[in-house]
């Protein structure tokens, strides 16, 4: 079975998106073992300077590595990623299961994103849209993606 890890910056705390997540997370039980790692975002002064934020995103992003087990496939959801429709998703998940990782993890950053060293680090860097959604929405969408990708790798009616 698939080893997929789901790291996120921010905690959950608005129950609906606490409940979508549950609802994905059980729906992907059959296809995947799914590991969920919530970290907590560094704490920012009211206006912070671009050097604050870039050592805050580097302490990020160094206990995002101290989550990521040996030989595992790292995809940063982030702007300037990759825009993807749901099939090539599916066709990614499929690639990444013949390849020679053991783990496949997705991380999605906080409200001011990744460090620029992790994404580079990235086997994929990957948009979820254009337009700019909270951090939370974006963990609920991407399950929802993951779901909808192994539905259609199965040929399942799901993703019509």
């Amino acid at each position: 079975m698939l080893s997929v890890y789901l790291i996120c910056v921010g905690k959950l705390k608005e129950k609906f998106y606490q409940e979508a997540c549950a609802e994905y997370i059980k729906r992907l039980s059959p296809y995947c073992r799914l590991t969920l790692v919530e970290l907590p975002e560094e704490k920012l002064p009211q206006d912070p300077s671009q050097a604050q934020i870039d050592a805050a995103l580097e302490k990020e992003s160094q206990a995002i590595r101290a989550k990521l087990p040996p030989s595992t496939s790292l995809v940063c959801l982030c702007v300037e990623g990759r825009l993807r429709s749901s099939e090539e998703l599916s066709t990614l998940v499929g690639t990444w299961e013949h390849s020679s990782a053991k783990h496949l993890a997705f991380v999605i950053g906080g409200s001011y994103g990744l460090a620029e060293r992790l994404k580079g680090e990235s086997w994929v860097k990957l948009s979820m849209s254009p337009m700019t959604f909270p951090h939370h929405l974006a963990r609920v969408m991407l399950l929802e993606q993951l779901y909808r990708a192994f539905k259609i790798r199965e040929g399942s009616s799901y993703h019509k």
